[in-house]
């Protein structure tokens, strides 16, 4: 789809027709209100934040832009990262890209939406997969420790992160490099009203769990630190806690151990301890001022978390210590200045813990010396700032968006042009703010601002923010973008607006007011050598490594630098790098000042596009050529598409790339011939290019894979020829060796029995009439006598469940063979049973008795089998009370149980006490011991049994009993197959008779009133253990369900 086809509004402004303010704002409007938030100014993006999610990302866009050219598909950011990515990967050119904008304008959210992009369409790869992880994993971690809600946006970025991300000559990841400018440190100690903290404290207080807190000593309700604003502690749309799992996750992916998290996090909780610390007047005894920790609790808790002396931290806060060449001098500190301290040693803890996290997440994703990358920058760094109370913080912010303001001016605006008059090509010049004017007010090195700061701050004698104030107004007094209530008098020019402590600058984003107060010690940003000394006495590994300069040996008279030289040195820095890429460039566009969805204010989107200089880059690029190149570089991409080039040109490039463009019949008005470089008008004729140069790579391709395969394909006929001729040779060889093999064979069976028939017909007669007989007969009882000693040497051993037997030889001795085997079985057998004792020999025959009653009739037989006999289960010696049931003539107590016995009434159970003697069966109370009923063997009819695995029973009694009137028994036992061995081996013992023992599902149970069907099913489970459950189905019906 082209930039025009089904397009809304334009997508490309560089085609907006009329050229003006309104008629571009109309048109971001426009785009905007149909969720369209992205515009071309050729290859730069405008993006308009829509403050929520669109469903215009993810693998399938993704997908769809790695495909394609860059104005083939809608205006995306993904198409921006491709062109970088592919230019980096092709082209070999090192990439940056450029996210600007104000504060809430979506800096951040692009720069998460590049590194995904480039991340999902680079190689696969264990390795190549767990450096894109790490590098995706850091942006959490730095947005936790670094962002803060402010009042323009919930997720503000307060430190500046430029990230290169290398990469090996294929296009895979290899590690990246991060690096970070001027944390918002003040923010630690104080917050403006409607701000949050750095977000890491509130995730800490809402994620820890209460181990974790009580480790840090720390209480999870917010409005228990001095530190955090009490006014705003959550943030819609914001979870801390499931954010603080997201931090301690993508810390382990990143390679920090576990030891190290509870560093940081320790180190973290020491700052918001800090700012409890709360310190009291005192005076000294010659009466000076002095203060004192009003409470030593805090100062207690922090010396046991970090292995200080509680004493020596007290002692740091309250006072300073002055070194002289020649004596060491203490003073005590008021209240207001041991405030300061303690703020400072925050600031100074937790910008250090900062940069040590930046440190060790480099660590990780760092790459080895020694391999060639290519390199793709990505600067995500804070927005330019207005606010109602501009400090130190803003001026460097601000510092730093005028720095990236002049790149983007002198490599989009001024270097288009002045490229354009270096080739010698007709240009007329397009007018646009250059603000070198204004970056050079700041950072000259004799006469800028931060110069006169530093000068001030390293100035013996009494310096502070007013006589600061007074040299900028002597030294700009006639400036024609330094403002002041002194200036302004001199022109007699009345501004309420204007403090007495304030100057203001015209930035290219408009005019703003700075307050001073504040700047030479934020400048200054010192930290008493009392408390980087205490810090270093520290037990705390990470603390301990976070103030070197604590170290006696290592102690320095040398002042550091200042915060403005280090930030200045650090922007330098920045700057050269950048200028050493080619650039992408992003600009965010904040559409509303209140974070709301669909509004659109065009008075704020028109201040941004004018300080971005929108409507100056369409017109240069509307008046200039959209690409240009090197004539070498193009005439080796390009050569290819003319028979005068390709495949050997011996002329000069230029003249090389005026043949190519002239057989392809170019329009002059479309391509321009410089002095180094062509340059092209028109994305289109790009575009055509290129599909003439995929077209006739394609064709190239074509013809070397014709060569190829011709030339596999005679190689491969003349390999075979040759395999041919060769295994025909050998065939024919080897088949003649073969027929003259069997010739030679066959001629030698003749001969044999030629040999035979002869010999046999000669002595013939000279053989008796028997001797065929009794060579039979040998030969018979030498084979019969070789198998017996045979078998001899290779019996089996004599266990009796040894199965082995030799097999037989012949087949005539299959006979003899299986009655040897059954004699040597009994013999085993009878030398087993001699060796038993007669207790011995009783187990076994109550074994096989259970078989023949049981086996393969009862499913509970199979696990019983095992289980040796025990009889008594009750513990019937330990019960004398149950003894006395049995006579003495009867003997001992073969089986003694608890079963269960089934109501004749209702089917219910109850649990009784079975006792087998060699007389009678004995059912007695389980608690009462008292005997219930009698039964004598002789009475005992029949056992009916299921096949099932459960223990159910029937005792049929013959009705002329005294104890068969009543009716038969319905009993459960869970050793049913015990049980009714033994009583079947007694009954057969006592009365000589045998014992009917029916395995059933199905019998007839006699009541005392009538007889009773009786039916056994399984319940659900299918094995015969659940519950048994017994239901009447009318008078003379039961249902068991085993």
């Amino acid at each position: 789809m082209t930039l025009l086809e089904s397009s809304i509004g334009v997508e490309d402004l560089v085609l907006l027709e009329p050229l003006e303010q309104e008629s571009l704002l109309k048109n971001l409007q426009l785009r905007f209100e149909n969720k369209e938030i992205y515009t071309y100014i050729g290859n730069v993006l405008v993006s308009v934040n829509p403050y929520q999610q669109l469903p215009i990302y993810g693998p399938e866009f993704i997908a769809k832009y790695q495909d394609c050219t860059f104005y083939e598909l809608k205006p995306h950011i993904y198409a921006l990262a491709n062109v970088a990515y592919q230019s980096l990967r092709f082209r070999d050119r090192d990439q940056c890209i450029l996210i600007t904008g104000e504060s809430g304008a979506g800096k951040t959210e692009a720069s998460k939406l590049v590194m995904s992009y480039v991340a999902a369409v680079c190689g696969k790869g264990d390795q190549v997969n767990s450096v894109k992880e790490q590098l995706l994993h850091s942006n959490p971690v730095l947005e936790a420790f670094g962002n803060a809600k402010t009042i323009r946006n919930n997720n503000s970025s307060r430190f500046g992160k430029y990230m290169d991300i290398e990469f090996d000559f294929k296009g895979s990841p290899l590690g990246g490099v991060i690096t970070n400018y001027l944390l918002e440190k003040s923010r630690v100690v104080k917050q403006l009203k409607g701000e949050r903290n750095f977000h890491i404290f509130y995730q800490l207080l809402a994620g820890a769990d209460a181990q974790l807190l009580n480790t840090l000593k720390l209480e999870r309700d917010t409005s228990g630190y001095g530190y955090l604003n009490q006014e705003v502690s959550r943030v819609d749309g914001m979870d801390d806690a499931s954010n603080f799992k997201a931090v301690q996750c993508a810390m382990t992916v990143i390679g920090f151990s576990e030891e190290e998290i509870l560093w940081v996090l320790e180190v973290t909780a020491l700052v918001l301890k800090l700012g409890n610390v709360e310190l009291s007047d005192e005076f000294q005894a010659n009466g000076t001022q002095a203060s004192g920790i009003r409470d030593g609790r805090g100062v207690q808790e922090i010396g046991e978390m970090m292995g200080l002396n509680s004493k020596d931290l007290e002692r740091s806060l309250c006072s300073r210590t002055v070194k002289t060449a020649k004596e060491k001098v203490v003073t005590a500190l008021n209240v207001i200045q041991a405030q300061y301290a303690r703020d400072a040693l925050a600031k100074n803890v937790y910008s250090r813990l900062f940069n040590w996290i930046v440190n060790r997440i480099n660590e990780s994703i760092k790459v080895g010396t020694g391999e060639k990358r290519k390199v793709m920058g990505v600067l995500d760094i804070y927005g330019f700032e207005i606010l109602e109370d501009n400090s130190f913080e803003q001026f460097v912010i601000n510092y730093c968006n005028e720095k990236l303001q002049q790149v983007f001016i002198e490599l989009t605006l001024k270097e288009e042009q002045e490229e354009y008059k270096r080739e010698g090509i007709p240009w007329e010049k397009v007018d646009y703010f250059d603000n070198g004017i204004i970056c050079n007010l700041i950072e000259h090195n004799q006469r800028g601002i931060l110069a006169m700061l530093d000068e001030e701050c390293l100035r013996p004698g009494v310096v502070s923010d007013s006589t600061f104030l007074a040299k900028l107004n002597q030294l700009f007094s006639k400036h024609d973008y330094y403002e002041s209530k002194v200036t302004q008098n001199a022109q007699r020019q009345y501004d309420h607006t204007m403090g007495l402590s304030c100057f203001r600058i015209c930035h290219y984003a408009g005019k703003v007011t700075y307050n001073v107060n504040g700047f030479i010690d934020k400048n200054n940003d010192l930290l008493f050598r009392d408390l980087s000394q205490a810090m270093w006495k520290a037990q705390h590994p990470l603390l301990r490594s976070l103030f070197p300069e604590g170290d006696p040996k290592q102690a320095s008279l040398k002042r550091p630098p200042t915060a403005g030289a280090q930030f200045k040195s650090s922007v330098a820095i920045l700057m050269k790098n950048l200028y050493s890429k080619n650039p992408n460039y992003i600009r965010c566009i904040k559409p509303n000042e209140h974070q709301q969805r669909g509004q659109f204010s065009p008075e704020l989107v028109a201040t941004q596009a004018r300080y971005l200089g929108l409507l100056e880059n369409v017109r240069v690029r509307r008046a200039g050529y959209a690409f240009r190149q090197q004539y070498k570089s193009f005439l080796e991409r390009y050569r290819l598409l003319s028979r005068s080039t390709w495949p050997h040109w011996s002329g000069g490039d230029r003249e090389g790339v005026e043949k190519i463009m002239g057989e392809l019949n170019m329009l002059s008005e479309e391509v321009t011939f410089g002095k180094t470089k062509i340059f092209i008008k028109s994305p289109k004729t790009l575009f055509y290019l290129e599909e003439q140069r995929r077209f006739r790579i394609q064709q190239l391709a074509t013809l070397i894979q014709k060569l190829y395969r011709g030339w596999r394909c005679r190689t491969h006929y003349q390999q075979m020829r040759k395999s041919q001729i060769l295994i025909s040779s050998w065939f024919r060889g080897n088949m003649q060796k073969k027929r003259y093999g069997k010739i030679k064979a066959s001629v030698l069976l003749i001969q044999a029995f030629v040999r035979g028939w002869k010999a046999r017909k000669d002595y013939r007669k000279y053989f008796r009439s028997g001797a065929a007989l009794t060579l039979a007969d040998f030969i018979y009882k030498s084979i019969v006598q070789k198998f017996l000693l045979g078998l001899k040497n290779n019996l089996p051993s004599t266990s009796v469940l040894d199965k082995k037997w030799p097999a037989a030889p012949y087949r005539c001795f299959s006979t003899a063979n299986q009655e040897l085997q059954r004699l040597f079985h009994h013999c085993r057998c009878k030398k087993f049973r001699d060796r038993l004792s007669p207790k011995q020999v009783e187990i076994l025959r109550e074994k096989l008795c259970a078989s023949e009653l049981f086996k393969g009739k009862k499913a509970a037989y199979p696990p019983s089998v095992a289980i040796p006999f025990r009889g008594d289960y009750i513990g019937l010696q330990g019960n004398p009370k149950l003894q006395k049931l049995t006579s003495k003539e009867e003997g001992p107590v073969l089986v003694a149980e608890t079963v269960k016995k089934v109501n004749r009434g209702n089917g219910k159970t109850s649990s009784r006490i079975l006792l087998l003697t060699k007389g009678h069966v004995i059912l007695t109370d389980s608690k009462k011991s008292q005997a219930k009923t009698v039964i004598g063997l002789e009475s005992v009819a029949g056992v009916s049994v299921t096949s099932f695995k459960d223990g159910l029973f029937c005792l049929h009694l013959s009705e002329i009993s005294s104890v068969g009137s009543k009716g038969d028994f319905l009993l459960v036992s869970e050793h049913v197959v015990e049980l009714l061995t033994k009583m079947y081996r007694t009954v057969l013992d006592t009365t000589q008779r045998q014992l009917p023992v029916t395995v059933t599902e199905q019998f007839s149970v006699r009541f005392k009133e009538s007889d009773v069907a009786v039916k056994v099913i399984q319940g659900p489970k299918g094995d015969g253990n659940g519950k048994l459950n017994c239901k009447k189905k009318g008078s003379h019906s039961l249902e068991v369900t085993v």
